[in-house]
């Protein structure tokens, strides 16, 4: 990879914003800009994949493995001895991608002309490879699927007929979806899966995932939607891999009063645990529903989407039109619309309640399933709140809403990804890790420090110069709002040397809202971010006023780069 891109605030346009907004819903229409926005570039830390170095393992075969034959019935074994006696290949192989790797074949030989073959076990044609004596040989290869494969690498010494192979079993580092129907996994309030207690500051409750129902004992990710409550003082909630060393990254942030939710993407630790941990002064209840998770075997890729609106009950897209009722539900078809193709098994959103006539949450669950026992949004009467979803679609391409409060509530809608068995972006987990930081001049990321200014943008590189990665799975905190808004979040057109250069031209300013918030209000989401063809990710602060922004990265979705 390379450098990073030196960092600078690019001015387009000096020109005062001079408006004024009632308030910031979801793609409802805002004054006309008189002006381009300002923004900021900023660089990235050292290779983030390393930080993730756990997805990347050896697997290794050795030299007295090698099974050893002659290839000709009239060859005496002692010529054979005393042509090639040591010939034999040790096998190492190393993940580089979610779906490729690179071989060594270390083989000893006397000098002597040999014939490599290497067959990939996935049905590829064999690789033929010219070698002469000993020799290491280092093949890469890219698998179309994730999961096992077991690699063959014969040697052939054709002048002293003697034959040996070794064969290597390997799995890919990436992994694929499946999605479970909406299942509570912990309830501190209830003692479900827990003790009946509040978390105490500054410990985890545990949520154990593996091995749970159908859940395999070998997950590597888990999709979670973790909500706190009944909070007496400020703090935020940290997910992680047990096992692991607690990150420097926050998930949920809640004051005191507060019920907050927010979907997590989290490694799951050797044990098949996820710790979930209370950052803040004082006992907090929490709550975790999972709604699926991933494994090294082939199931559903993903397929990131510019955020596309399925659902505007203000407008009557995708339902009636006018708040649902309280204690109601509404279905709204998914596949098959808009981008969306047939077959899919489950679809990422972006939910926003807005208007609500009282306290309440939202359920969305799949179509023709019953109502389950969880939550996505949870929201206070006249409040405009968002939250990320991943939910499995059911049998008719249809998924269900529910609104759960007593009193009527505008739902907003809107995809960013699906999941199909079709899909080939396979999911390499990290350990949390701070990526962005705009209070911090020292933080992961230099040159953003500072706010981003009212209808600004700030221009982030992830991975600018990986091809194979299509999206990165966030999690997205303002704090520090000097006024409401919502933050909206949408791949960068231009490229890195484009703004070296100073030839990057001003993105469109995008509609769907990803977080909104009130003024001094501290507010997350999840976000799974596609960065387009170059890896640039732009998170715009579409409020009046000036807020500081934190990201965190949890992980991102490779697909296979087969070369010709």
């Amino acid at each position: 990879m390379r450098g990073p891109v030196r960092s600078r605030r690019l001015v387009v346009s000096s020109v005062a914003i001079v408006a004024a907004v009632v308030g910031f819903l979801p793609g409802t229409a805002q004054a006309a800009d008189p002006s381009a926005p300002a923004v900021q570039q900023v660089t990235k830390p050292s290779d983030p994949k390393k930080v993730g170095a756990s997805n990347f393992r050896t697997f290794t075969s050795g030299a007295d493995k090698s099974t050893r034959k002659v290839t000709s019935a009239a060859a005496r074994a002692d010529v054979v001895a005393a042509g090639n006696p040591y010939l034999k290949v040790a096998l190492s192989a190393t993940n580089t991608g979610a779906h490729s790797l690179q071989l060594e074949a270390d083989v000893t030989s006397a000098d002597a002309a040999l014939e490599v073959s290497v067959s990939w076990g996935d049905g590829s044609p064999v690789e033929l490879l010219a070698a002469s004596g000993s020799t290491l040989l280092m093949p890469e290869h890219t698998y179309a699927e994730v999961g096992e494969y077991k690699i063959k690498v014969g040697v052939n010494d054709v002048a002293n007929k003697v034959y040996v192979e070794n064969e290597l079993t390997v799995v890919t580092s990436g992994s694929e979806f499946t999605p479970y129907e909406p299942t509570r996994l912990l309830d501190t309030r209830e003692g479900f899966r827990a003790p009946k207690a509040k978390v105490a500051p500054y410990t985890s409750a545990r949520v154990k995932v593996g091995g749970y129902g159908t859940i395999p004992a070998g997950v590597r990710a888990v999709v979670l939607n973790v909500t706190v409550t009944n909070t007496t003082s400020g703090g935020h909630i940290t997910a992680y891999d047990t096992g692991n060393r607690r990150p420097n990254s926050s998930d949920i942030n809640f004051e005191a009063g507060q019920t907050v939710p927010n979907l997590v993407v989290v490694p799951v630790g050797n044990d098949g645990s996820v710790d979930l941990y209370n950052g803040g002064w004082e006992s907090v209840d929490l709550i975790a529903d999972i709604t699926g998770y991933f494994t090294q075997t082939a199931s559903n890729g993903y397929t990131p989407m510019a955020p596309t609106r399925f659902v505007d009950t203000r407008e009557g897209l995708g339902t009636n039109k006018g708040q649902v009722p309280g204690q109601t539900s509404f279905g709204t078809q998914i596949a098959g619309l808009r981008g969306v193709p047939q077959g899919v098994k489950a679809v990422a959103l972006n939910v926003t309640v807005t208007g609500p006539k009282e306290a309440g949450h939202l359920i969305v669950y799949p179509g023709g399933g019953k109502i389950p026992l969880a939550s996505n949004v949870n929201f206070t009467a006249g409040q405009t709140v968002a939250n990320s979803v991943i939910v499995p679609v059911g049998p008719d391409g249809s998924i269900n809403i529910r609104n759960n409060a007593w009193a009527g509530a505008d739902v907003v809608v809107d995809v960013v990804g699906y999941y199909s068995p079709a899909g080939q972006g396979a999911f390499m987990p990290l350990s949390p890790m701070r990526w962005l930081d705009t209070r911090d001049p020292e933080g992961a990321i230099s040159g953003a420090y500072g706010p981003i200014a009212g209808r600004d943008y700030l221009a982030v590189p992830f991975f600018p110069e990986d091809g194979a990665v299509t999206a990165y799975v966030l999690n997205t905190t303002v704090t520090n709002t000097a006024g409401g808004g919502f933050l909206s979040v949408a791949p960068d057109p231009n490229s890195v040397e484009q703004y070296e250069k100073g030839t990057a031209v001003t993105p469109a300013r995008p509609s769907a809202s990803t977080l909104n918030w009130t003024k001094g209000k501290t507010v997350p989401n999840l976000v799974q971010a596609s960065g387009g063809q170059n890896g640039i990710v732009d998170f715009w602060n579409q409020g009046w006023e000036k807020t500081d922004l934190v990201v965190d990265i949890s992980g991102y979705y490779e697909n296979p780069v087969i070369h010709p």
